[in-house]
């Protein structure tokens, strides 16, 4: 307990899943959380569960205007952040995402939440934190280090943040500004887009969870708080002396 003791985090996409499972760890460490999320009804009712440690607030993470309206929040309410989470993302607009299928618009739409939102957010959080120090913490997969054949928007958009990351870690270490920036690169998480994942092969849900222990070594897929505890890690004191890395949860899926 207590690992964020004064701390103020910013998590986006945090009404559901991941997002959600890591406000709930950064709370019980002791942590501050603004729970960013365009889902407004759901976002309202997970911030209620955290009570005086948690506040919700609307947030398109492609509008530049709504990331100045979250800092803006944050120094005025509870004296600026020390942490950014960027969690919200999508995996697709269509049901299938080949490159001879994958059209432009549907290209567009994911690069623009997936890596647009998180550009944004590195920004405003470096431009927030860089008189105080900090730590970002941003969610790319699995997909940003395999090929993603069935996926290829998607696995485009999470190797730029992998790359993004590293870009943030060097420029802010040059600075001296003491901001330290790591990616999380899951594998296929339960949760709503976990779901979403496994019914674009057949469109059996279930189907698709019971299958995919054969292609992870540890043969069972990643739960939300899996996530959370490695996000809540690079985001502690702990991990003071690690920047521009990639925190690989995959249960060993990569490693084969």
């Amino acid at each position: 307990m207590g690992r964020l003791e004064n701390k103020v985090a910013v998590i986006t996409g945090a009404a559901t899943g991941i997002g959600l499972a890591t406000s709930r760890r950064f709370v019980e460490e002791g942590a501050f959380v603004l729970m960013t999320d365009i889902n407004s009804a759901a976002g309202e009712t997970a911030a209620k569960e955290f009570g005086a440690k948690a506040r919700f607030l609307s947030h398109d993470v492609t509008k530049e205007a709504d990331w100045q309206k979250v800092i803006s929040t944050a120094v005025a309410d509870v004296n600026g952040i020390d942490i950014l989470v960027n969690n919200a993302g999508i995996l697709a607009i269509g049901e299938r995402q080949t490159i001879e299928d994958t059209d432009l618009a549907h290209w567009q739409a994911i690069q623009k939440v997936n890596v647009e939102g998180v550009f944004l957010g590195c920004q405003a959080a470096v431009r927030a934190m860089k008189e105080r120090g900090g730590s970002i913490v941003n969610i790319s997969s699995v997909a940003a280090i395999i090929g993603t054949p069935t996926l290829a928007a998607y696995g485009a958009s999470k190797a730029a943040v992998r790359q993004l990351t590293k870009t943030v870690a060097i420029h802010s270490a040059n600075n001296g500004y003491g901001i330290r920036c790591n990616s999380v690169h899951p594998d296929p998480v339960r949760t709503n887009m976990g779901d979403e994942l496994m019914g674009m092969y057949g469109g059996d849900i279930q189907a698709g969870w019971e299958a995919l222990p054969a292609r992870v070594p540890l043969k069972t897929p990643s739960e939300p708080v899996d996530i959370a505890n490695s996000i809540l890690f690079l985001a502690s004191d702990e991990a003071r002396h690690i920047t521009g890395a990639e925190l690989v949860v995959d249960g060993g899926m990569t490693a084969i």
